[in-house]
Parts: structure tokens; C-alpha cells; sequence
């Protein structure tokens, strides 16, 4: 829209202008896809393109591109995935689309159908693809990494792809099952320039996050590549941490441990470890590698080395089979290693694994009953990890401004804390003393 107090020449001016091409991005899903429509939209940027929300000519308006990033880990991602596509479709009757994701790359024909014939439409199948697909639009260099990641004050990197290990209730090796590391030197430079541009924490994701460095030439692993972010985030003084999404317990190694131990204010004590179930004949039936007495074991090895670290665990319950006893098991192992946050799931049965397959299957108001006495537990627990750093200094990045005194942010052991200071530190990492703590809330000053 023209401004009301433009002159008759600027007003022909701007008319005569063209406007630049308006995108729009939706991702569900994962860190990884997060990574990869961040991505493709560095890319686009660089072609031209501008975000809608910051060139609106009117309300209601339809973009010109809108992609959408697709999730196939469960039904319902599927479902979730069609029903945004369906609507946006119908909010956006002009615009091209481009939608990938590991839905299309199950169900590409599908997708499709989802259009009406006259709509611009180009699906990827496969995520490697994309580097091509900025290629065809004319971007002669697709780029390595990423600048920019919306805005948000943490973004993530993606430094790994694919897994093969196979449980039996994960879909994900059959939509990526092709190892993929990034070089090192990618990693660093693209670290480099996110800190630069003002991001004070990075994210470090993978699809098996683990597996970082076996596919390489020359082979590398995790704490290599925590190691060389470390002595780059000292050579150049930059106001950056590190947060490391999931890991399998007996990945995270004794030189892991070490860097977590010596670098306190860069790398966020707090690991993320899968456990599932906390009863090995369940463990067995998921084609899980490791049982509960080893991920004991390495839960109580960290906590031992590195000061008040944070636990989080994703658990399944009501898997096929799972008997009132060994729902107990598991209850049992969540209360022993006392973890800060658990994410409870419900089993659901996808279409293509082995799990869909297995005798036994659980009602679903047991799964229910189950998911609730575990959230109640995990409730309690991450209430009283909270109240356990009572009268203690953690490193918080302030994300939000919640009044003209008062913000709210992440601390460095992933919980929500609230920060009173009539300083702007919006976007920084401060260090805070907790003063009240109110369930899993905590309030501090700096």
C-alpha cells in the first residue's frame, strides 16, 4: 500500500517499482527441519525474496512463495502435516509452493493431490536436493551454512543426517537413512558468523547426533568437533554458548564429559539423553542397544563429574506388550536418576515399522492412565531440580521482555527463569542469582 502522504511523483515512483517476491515458511517437526527451512530460506533471501510478515501490502493478501517442511514421526505428524498444507492452500490460492519434508519423502504422490492441478507446486523428496533446488532459481553458489535464523536469540546447526540403528517403533531410517557429517571447518565458519550476527546460543542438532564424524574421510566424533567450538569461541572472544540436543546415553563420552567439565560458561550443562523405557524386556522388544543398567550407570557417572547438571529423557509408554509391572520399572528409573524435564509419550503405531506389527497392543485409556502417573512424577521432579538450585549463579539468555523491569529467559541448565533488571539486556547472557523458586519457575536478579 502506497503511503496517504505520498507526492503524485512519489507515489508513481513507488508503483513503478516491482515489489519484491513475498515468502513464507512453516516447518513442523524437529530441530533438524527447523535447521533446513532456515536454510532454504537464507537462500531465498539472498535470490530476493522478502519475509511476508515484513512487506505486507494489505490484510489478507496472499504471498508468493509459501514452503512447508513436513513431519512423518508419528500419525498425527502426518495429519498435522496435510492439515496445513490444506489450509494454506486455500489462504494462499495464487501463490507457488514448495513443500518437503520427511512426509513427501514418504508420500510424495499424496502431497500432490493435496493441490488443485493449477497451482505451482514443486515437492523434494530429499532433503539433499535442496542445494539443487537454489541452484535452479539462480542462486550460482547455494550457501554452506546459515546467517541468520529468524528472530530468535539461539539458532540452530544442524551438523549431522541420517540414522540406520532401526528401533522398532521409529519410522526416521526409513525417510533418512543415508549418514551424512558436515566438515568440521563448515561447522565453524557457520558458528562464527551466527555469533556474529548476534545469536548468543547455538544449538547443535542431528538426526543421531551421536554418529557425528563416522562418515567422514577423515574421521572425527563429537567431542572433536565441542572441542575445535571451544578454542574458537576463545580465540575470538565471542558471547556465545552451546546447548547439545539428544544423545544416547553411552555416547556421551569420557572426553565429552571432560569439555562439559572445563568449560563451564560455554557448554550448557545439560544433556539430553533417549532412554524409552526403563524395563529391558521392553528395551529388547523396541530393538533398543542399550539397557536400563548401562544408562544407569552413565546418568550416575555425569551427574558424579559435572556440577548440578541437567538430565532431560524422552519416554514411551503403553509400547505393545508393556505390563503394569513394567511401567513401574520404568517409574522406578525416572525417580532414581531424578531427571530435570521428562518428555512422555504415548505409543502410537506407525504405518512401516515393526511396532505397528506386535501382539499385545495397549488400550488407549492405559496409555493415558500410564502417560499421566509419569507426568505427575517427572512434574515433581523437575520441581524439585528447580527448588535444588535455590540460592545459586546460572548463565541465563534473556529471550523475552516481559515488562519495562523484568524479563524472561533460558538458563544454561534448561529451565524458564524470570529476571528482574531495569537494564536492556535483551539477546544477552547474563549471569543471575535464583532468589524464589515456584514449582519449575524460577526468579532471579542479576
Amino acid at each position: 500500500m502506497v503511503p496517504a502522504n505520498f507526492s503524485e511523483t512519489q507515489r508513481a515512483w513507488h508503483e513503478s517499482e516491482p515489489r519484491a517476491k513475498r515468502l513464507k515458511t512453516y516447518t513442523l517437526g524437529c530441530k533438524v527441519n527447523q535447521y533446513e527451512t532456515e536454510y532454504l530460506r537464507n537462500g531465498l533471501l539472498r535470490l530476493g525474496y522478502v519475509d511476508a510478515e515484513d512487506n505486507e501490502n494489505g490484510p489478507g493478501e496472499s504471498c508468493d512463495l509459501v514452503l512447508v517442511n513436513t513431519c512423518t514421526v508419528t500419525t498425527q505428524s502426518d495429519f498435522k502435516s496435510r492439515k496445513l498444507i490444506r489450509k494454506l492452500a486455500k489462504e494462499n490460492p495464487s501463490a507457488e509452493f514448495v513443500v518437503m519434508g520427511c512426509l513427501v519423502t514418504r508420500r510424495p504422490q499424496e502431497i500432490r493431490t493435496l493441490f488443485d492441478s493449477d497451482v505451482s507446486l514443486e515437492v523434494i523428496c530429499d532433503k539433499r536436493d535442496i542445494p539443487e533446488f537454489l541452484k535452479r532459481r539462480g542462486l550460482a553458489q547455494p550457501p554452506t551454512g546459515i546467517s541468520c535464523f529468524g528472530r530468535r536469540h539461539r539458532a540452530y546447526v544442524k551438523v549431522q543426517d541420517g540414522c540406520q540403528v532401526g528401533c522398532a517403533y521409529c519410522i526416521i531410517p526409513k525417510v533418512r537413512p543415508y549418514l551424512q557429517s558436515r566438515p568440521p571447518e563448515q561447522v565453524l565458519e557457520e558458528i562464527r558468523i551466527l555469533a556474529h550476527n548476534g545469536y548468543a546460543e547455538i544449538v547443535l542438532t542431528g538426526i543421531h547426533l551421536g554418529h557425528f564424524g563416522i562418515d567422514l574421510v577423515q574421521k572425527s566424533n563429537l567431542a572433536e568437533l565441542l572441542g575445535q567450538i571451544v578454542a574458537l569461541i576463545n580465540r575470538e572472544s565471542l558471547p556465545l554458548r552451546i546447548r547439545v540436543s539428544s544423545l544416547e546415553a553411552v555416547e556421551v563420552s569420557d572426553e565429552l564429559v571432560r569439555l562439559f567439565r572445563e568449560h563451564p560458561k560455554i557448554l550448557c550443562p545439560h544433556f539430553h539423553l533417549s532412554m524409552q523405557s526403563g524395563s529391558d524386556d521392553v528395551l529388547r522388544s523396541m530393538k533398543r542397544r542399550w539397557l536400563s543398567g548401562p544408562f544407569l550407570e552413565r546418568c550416575e557417572q555425569i551427574r558424579q563429574e559435572l556440577d548440578r547438571v541437567a538430565l532431560t529423557t524422552d519416554v514411551i509408554v503403553g509400547f505393545p506388550g508393556e505390563t503394569d509391572a513394567q511401567f513401574q520399572e520404568t517409574c522406578d528409573l525416572v525417580r532414581r536418576i531424578g531427571f530435570s524435564k521428562v518428555h512422555v509419550f504415548r505409543f502410537s503405531g506407525r504405518e512401516g515399522t515393526e511396532a505397528v506389527k506386535l501382539p499385545d497392543q495397549i488400550p488407549t485409556h492405559v496409555k493415558t492412565t500410564r502417560a499421566a502417573e509419569l507426568q505427575q512424577i517427572a512434574d515433581q521432579l523437575r520441581a524439585d531440580y528447580a527448588g535444588s538450585l535455590l540460592g545459586t549463579n546460572v548463565q541465563v539468555l534473556l529471550e523475552t521482555e516481559e515488562s519495562a523491569a523484568e524479563f524472561s529467559g533460558t538458563a544454561d541448565r534448561y529451565l524458564k527463569v524470570k529476571v528482574h533488571s531495569r537494564q536492556n539486556l535483551l539477546g544477552k547472557l547474563v549471569e543471575v542469582h535464583i532468589e524464589e523458586t515456584h514449582g519449575e519457575e524460577l526468579r532471579a536478579v542479576l
